[in-house]
């Protein structure tokens, strides 16, 4: 069992925010039933999929975030099918939502209306801007939000070109924000008995990932470093690919040295002060990266494991898949899906010691579980879903 057994969830979301935040919750034992429009959730056009060929069962994207839930169809611009959603959200302790600010209540699902009738609802939106504010109506795309956050500091210094950030971690942070705000919404409901609107930007999200860098340029204070030729540490190239190693403080500089075998160049005093050494990295970085190049990224990692300094090897997802550390974790699990067939996909994120990982179901068939919600939980004649099914509404 779960932390979560017992807590029905449902979830009306796309891509990858609301779905993570619902897989989440899944994976701490909720029931999570998921609804997407009669065309899909748009994730399911997401590869990669198996020997590349699209098919909107086997998108990975799709079925990573779409893991041990329930999976139903519901056409919200029809009236039969807010009248069936409404039914569902009654019987709800959670509803994840990402429409546009103003779109449910506008079709009469807003928290005041569900809530009237089930006062114990925490419902959970997700937007790019959130439901107030100057940019409440703002479209965004992922880049959109990285670039209106730190991305648009480092814009600047890139001469005005955007970048984003890699696989979608504002997404994935917005997911992770709403999925703690519902768990400390339920956890206040068992003392009030009242649910509650939580309100997630992933916007917000986002900058908070990057506090520091927007404070200090926000401010015009620049970290050291910032304005320097090269930076100490950081990606860092070596024999076989590449390595992030952290070197701010210190005592991390004292753990670089001692990694590297304590070569006589480091004991230049200009190094021995943090500020002072900041403004030398164009020096001491040609040569850690030319003594990282004689080096493999694993015998690197476990050469700053020894001295306690902080590495990282950057690995593909065949040498993710292989790692001595993720399966000492027991990181991944393997799943068999109807469509994609056998197949290796992360667990949670973390370990909890009252809540075990279980694979209860793969990710839904577009609507799998019609019948099974609609007529077994709600109490559907079979002919009335068959009616609705041919008129589009599920």
């Amino acid at each position: 069992m779960g932390a979560l057994t017992g807590t029905t969830v449902i979830e009306s979301a796309s891509f990858i925010a609301g779905p993570y935040c619902g897989r989440l919750l899944a994976d701490l034992g909720a029931e999570v039933i998921k609804v997407e429009p009669p065309g899909g959730d748009p994730a399911r056009a997401m590869g990669p999929f198996p020997r590349n060929l699209p098919h909107p069962e086997r998108s990975a994207v799709f079925i990573h975030l779409n893991t041990n839930k329930f999976g139903v169809t519901l056409d919200l611009e029809s009236a039969d099918g807010r009248g069936l959603f409404r039914e569902l959200a009654a019987k709800a302790d959670v509803l994840i939502e990402d429409g546009p600010p103003g779109y449910m209540a506008s079709v009469g699902l807003g928290y005041a209306d569900l809530a009237r009738g089930n006062p114990g609802l925490v419902m959970t939106s997700i937007t790019p801007f959130g439901q107030t504010g100057p940019y409440r109506d703002y479209r965004a795309h992922p880049i959109t939000l990285f670039n209106a956050t730190e991305g648009g500091s480092i814009a600047k210094r890139r001469g005005g070109r955007p970048m984003m950030g890699g696989g979608f971690i504002g997404e994935y942070d917005g997911g992770l924000s709403a999925a703690v705000a519902t768990l400390a919404a339920l956890f206040s409901r068992q003392a009030t008995g009242t649910g509650q609107h939580i309100d997630i930007s992933k916007f917000e999200a986002l900058a908070a990932l990057q506090r520091v860098d927007i404070s200090s340029s926000r401010n015009g204070d620049e970290p050291p470093g910032h304005r320097a030729p090269a930076r100490l540490g950081g990606l860092v190239p070596c024999k076989d690919g590449y390595v992030v190693i952290t070197v701010v403080e210190d005592h991390q500089w004292r753990y670089m040295v001692e990694m590297m075998g304590n070569p006589a160049w480091a004991a230049d005093p200009r190094y021995a002060d943090r500020v002072q050494r900041s403004k030398l990295t164009a020096e001491i970085q040609p040569r850690l990266i030319a003594w990282a190049t004689e080096h493999g990224k694993a015998e690197i990692y476990r050469l700053g494991q020894a001295v306690g300094l902080p590495v990282g090897p950057v690995q593909d997802i065949a040498e993710l898949l292989d790692s001595a550390q993720l399966a000492a974790r027991d990181f991944f699990a393997t799943i068999e899906h109807p469509a994609a067939g056998s197949h290796r996909q992360p667990k949670m994120a973390f370990l909890a010691s009252a809540s075990a990982w279980m694979a209860e179901r793969p990710a839904p068939l577009l609507g799998q579980h019609n019948e099974e919600i609609y007529c077994t939980r709600l109490g559907r004649r079979p002919e009335a879903i068959a009616s609705l099914r041919e008129a589009g509404t599920i």
